[in-house]
This record gives C-alpha cells, structure tokens and sequence, in this order.
C-alpha cells in the first residue's frame, strides 16, 4: 500500500536560547551551511554596528553591508552589492525591514539566508514572505525560507518593549485568521489546509494563552517559537492564508488612511484580530487578545501609575500597598493590591463627595485570571464623578 507524505519546507536550524548569538559561527559550520565562513552580512545602520563589532572577531571571513531602509530598491542594490562575492550564505541581522531586504537580495542571487533576529517584532522572520516598500506602496515577494534562524533573547530583551507587543499581536492574530479561512471554507468552499491552520492556530494560541510578560524568558521562548511556526505555516499553505485576513485587511487600512500613524505592523494587526473576533461573536477572545496586549508594557510602580479620568492622563500617581508578583509565577499568592483611598477621595470630582470618606471610597476588581493588576474607581453615586486608577 503506498504511503502518501508531503516535504515542508523549514529551516535547517531553529536556535532559540539565550546566548545563541555567540555560536553563530560553529553553528553554522556544522550544520554545513558555511564551512568557510565566507558569508555576506547584511545589517543596519544603528544597532547593526553595534553587533558588528561583537561578532566581527567570529566571523573573519564575514563581508558586511549596510541596508540603507527597507525598499525595494534597497533590496536590489543589496543584491547588486553581493552577487560579486563569492559567499556561502547571506546573513540577514536586525530586525524586520533588515531580515526582508536580505531575503529578496539572497533569493535574487541564489544563496540560502540565515535570519539572525534582533526582536520579535513581527512573524517574517521565518516566512516564504519579503514585504518592501516600492513605488505603489508596499508590495509582498514570494521568497524561500531561510535555512536557519537563530534568536539570541539576551539580545531581544535589549530592544523597545513596543517591538514585542508588536511580535504579540502578530501572533495572536493568526487566531482569527484561521477564523477567517474556516469561515471561508464554509460560505465560498475555498479549500484549506488543515495542518498549516493548525500550526498557525497553536502558535497564536501558546502566546494567547501563556500566564507570563514581556520580562520572561518563558514567554519570549513561546513568542519567538510562536513566529517561526507561523512562517512555516505560511510555507506549508503556499500563501499567506493561515496568518492574514480581516485583522491584516484593518491593518492596511491603517497604513492607507493614516500614513503618518507610528504604530508598528504587529500592534495593528492584533487590535484588528480583536475587533474580528468581537464582530465574529468571541467576545472572550477579543477581550483577551485585548489584555495580553496590553500586558506587553514595561512594568510601573509606585509613581509610573497613572491615574486616568475618562481617558485624560494626569501627572501624579497612585502608590499601591506592595508590589505586584511577577506574572510569570502562577503559584504564588496574589494579594488584591489596593490603591491609597484617601488619595481617592481628594481626588473625587465631585465636590459635594471631597469630604465624605462614607460615601467616596474606592471599588477593586481584578482584571484577569493570571494578571496582577486592579482597578479601582470612585463609588460616591455621582454620575459625573470619572476617576479611575489602574495599576
């Protein structure tokens, strides 16, 4: 009886660890990929010199180049600056825009890539995908996938908390992604693949679902784990379908009609798998993806809390009695932290309240099964009383 398999295409090496930087190079000999050592290195212009300089003394036979920005033309006079070496392999080390540019340049010359990560900023680092900016705006290059992908979380945890949160929602969109295709399937009969939806589905799922932060290595090991399942997914389906679809369409239209908004790719596409599944009818889910996003923020104490009326920031803060645990540990005790109450009642807005310690006093709820974090409001009665303070 013949026996019916498929090939997925995925990297030689996955290296995910703390450290992973420093053995780059043994790594990549004895995996074959480059014996010599003879490799072209593509990186930017800030961070980039920085890790040149650590790594320089590794790589001898190493040519290095700097990507000026992450445009299609960038990514040809990468390849135009390349193809008269003799090189084993194209290293791509940085982040998103430097990791494409090296994927469109290697694949335009020939030679496999090596994505060296520097944050976790979004799900190509491992995709069949390079996304460039051109003329028409920005357009997606089919791409093979990179033979290796190494991820120093040392290095990681040196980037802007704000590129993980981005990496987050990248993730987590992919949950209604599949949504979308599921529905798809049902109304128009578009086939789907259940194995790249069910790898795209976990990887969104293990970062949904992990109790711990940003400051974990725990939950940067199931992130970054996350975003290369999810561009093996991609390979697998031979598209983009298992991880972009409503979410991905509000990103765009993002970047359409405000093109001077900041806001990073991933942090776009998971508000927009959050309003999907609030319109799919998955109000827990959306209310979740809404949490752990913005669990993803540098953790503030005593002073870093703002306190938040009706949506105003004001500038002092509210002290809370102690601390809160680390969310990561999931098995010690959590005590309800609550704010100083008298601070409340001087802060009350309305005034026939300022005095009334009675009938001002603050309410606390917990706001989520694995996070230490409260919220406390002014319960005098009055309507037109807003202050509210989150910690």
């Amino acid at each position: 009886m013949p026996v019916l398999t498929r090939l997925i295409p995925s990297p030689v090496v996955v290296d995910i660890r703390a450290g992973a930087l420093d053995d780059l190079a043994s790594v990549l000999a004895d995996q074959r990929i480059s014996s010599s050592g003879k490799l072209a290195v593509a990186i930017s212009g800030g961070s980039g010199a920085v890790l040149r300089e650590r790594l320089a003394p590794a790589l001898p036979g190493a040519s290095w180049y700097e990507v000026g920005g992450g445009t299609l033309d960038d990514a040809i006079r990468l390849a135009d600056d390349m193809k008269s070496g003799r090189y084993d392999a194209v290293v791509g080390l940085g982040g998103g825009k430097i990791i494409d540019c090296a994927k469109f340049a290697a694949a335009r010359i020939g030679l496999p890539l090596v994505a060296v990560a520097t944050n976790l900023s979004h799900d190509g680092l491992c995709s069949p995908v390079a996304t460039l900016d051109n003329d028409a705006g920005r357009g997606s290059y089919g791409v093979p996938n990179p033979i290796a992908v190494v991820i120093d979380l040392d290095v990681i945890r040196q980037a802007p908390v704000r590129f993980v949160r981005s990496g987050i929602g990248d993730a987590i969109s992919n949950i209604s992604s599949v949504a979308d295709w599921e529905l798809s399937h049902r109304v128009t009969g578009e086939a789907i693949d259940g194995l790249a939806a069910a790898m795209a589905r976990q990887a969104g799922e293990a970062v949904l679902r992990h109790p711990g932060d940003v400051n974990d290595d725990g939950f940067l090991q199931v992130l970054a784990e996350g975003l290369v399942l999810t561009g093996i997914s991609m390979s697998v389906a031979g598209d983009s379908r298992p991880a972009s679809g409503a979410c991905h369409e509000i990103n765009h239209a993002f970047d359409l009609l405000y093109p001077k908004r900041a806001a990073p790719h991933g942090e776009q596409c998971g508000l927009g798998a959050a309003f999907a599944m609030h319109l799919r009818g998955a109000a827990a889910e959306s209310a979740l993806m809404v949490e752990v996003l913005r669990r993803a923020r540098p953790a503030r104490t005593g002073r870093g809390h703002r306190l938040h009326r009706r949506g105003v920031r004001q500038g002092r803060g509210v002290r809370s009695a102690d601390p809160p645990r680390a969310l990561h540990d999931p098995g010690a005790p959590r005590p309800l932290h609550r704010p100083d109450q008298g601070r409340i009642r001087r802060l009350c807005t309305n005034r026939q309240s300022l005095n009334s310690a009675r009938s001002c006093t603050p309410r606390v709820s917990r706001t989520g099964a694995a996070v230490s974090t409260g919220r406390a409001a002014c319960t005098c009665g009055r309507s037109r009383c807003g202050w509210t303070v989150t910690w």
